[in-house]
């Protein structure tokens, strides 16, 4: 049996949740587990995570799902309902949801004695510069005053749009932004960090923290490794040796003869591909580990296999071989291919067994 497997260390994702207690001690946590908590697997993350005090979620379905699970922690939809019937559903399901347009407010007025009798709070979500969701600082303060004023408990929430560059003019300008609109609310809960924001500014953790990929054991910042942020990493995927061949110089490997052997070479031909979801297009030299050894891969990727250098080593059929996780860095094989960990972890495909 195809042995391309993906495994999920538990105990590494609730040392990553107690690292985020430990930057913000007094803020509640709001631990986001939209897509499929992160790629890894809602069903296997949310018992790990179970001493949470919120789920983040992108919309209703992955709410439910959790309910589903027999999760009762809260759950934050941070896109919001996408239809006045979905309303009703949050206040049933006991689900709170952040309001960033005109027609949200509208069905939660519509729905306002339900909703408050539940003890939900209404999340507002502040434009500050991301030009995504949410409304800008010349109208908020009047969003938020009227529903204080019609009996809404608010939570006051932004998100940075480059909280992963420590000097980028735009982060104070948001910071700037955030605080007006919270001084102009008083009294108001606040949130505004994220991963990076957890690292970069620990005086905004305020009431909420929504941490994301730090607590999957990734890097939000280009330039500082899970290692250097004291993380662990949470995915590790692997597959085994499934042929070996010897190549001559001048012998090509894989589709196009893109590679071009300069001397004699030993390659092990691994059961993994895009079809899984690993990277095809790399940019810069990628590599995997066996046994804590990096191996280049030679080469283009194709739908489910993969050559890798194995020359000097003692490989067999049946060895694993690590395409990442505590070895070789998930970031390591984004960086190579030109994206970022948060794809490579979200766009794995169901081939791959779930341990």
């Amino acid at each position: 049996m195809r042995q391309a497997t993906v495994y999920i260390d538990s105990e590494a994702l609730q040392y990553n949740l107690n690292r985020v207690k430990q930057l913000a001690p007094t803020a509640k946590i709001v631990s986001m587990v939209k897509a499929n908590a992160y790629g890894h697997g809602i069903k296997d993350c949310l018992a790990a995570l179970s001493e949470t005090d919120a789920f983040g979620v992108a919309c209703l379905e992955e709410a439910l799902e959790i309910r589903d699970l027999g999760y009762q922690q809260m759950i934050t939809l941070i896109e919001g309902v996408f239809s006045e019937n979905e309303m009703q559903i949050i206040i049933d399901q006991n689900i709170e949801c952040v309001i960033h347009q005109q027609q949200q407010i509208e069905w939660l007025l519509t729905h306002k004695e339900a909703y408050i009798d539940q003890g939900l709070k209404v999340w507002v979500k502040l434009n500050s510069g991301m030009n995504r969701l949410g409304f800008k600082i010349n109208e908020i303060i009047e969003v938020i005053n009227t529903l204080k004023s019609e009996g809404f408990t608010c939570v006051l929430v932004m998100h940075f749009a480059n909280a992963d560059v420590e000097n980028h003019p735009l982060n104070q300008q948001q910071i700037n932004q955030f605080l007006q609109v919270k001084k102009a609310c008083s009294p108001i809960l606040a949130s505004g960090c994220n991963s990076a924001a957890l690292y970069q500014w620990p005086e905004l953790n305020f009431d909420f923290v929504r941490p994301g990929i730090m607590l999957y054991g990734a890097s939000p910042f280009a330039e500082k490794s899970v290692h250097a942020l004291d993380l662990k990493p949470v995915m590790t995927l692997t597959a085994e040796v499934i042929a070996l061949n010897h190549i001559q110089t001048g012998e090509s490997v894989g589709y196009g003869s893109t590679f071009i052997a300069d001397k004699e070479m030993d390659l092990a031909i691994v059961s993994i591909g895009y079809g899984d979801g690993y990277p095809r297009a790399f940019f810069k030299q990628n590599y995997v580990a066996i046994q804590g050894k990096s191996c280049r891969v030679i080469g283009r990727v194709a739908m489910d296999m993969i050559a890798i250098d194995v020359t000097g080593l003692n490989t067999a059929i049946g060895t694993e071989v690590e395409l990442w996780g505590k070895n070789r860095l998930v970031d390591d094989v984004a960086e190579a291919n030109g994206t970022i960990g948060y794809e490579l972890l979200c766009r794995l495909t169901t081939r791959p067994k779930r341990k």
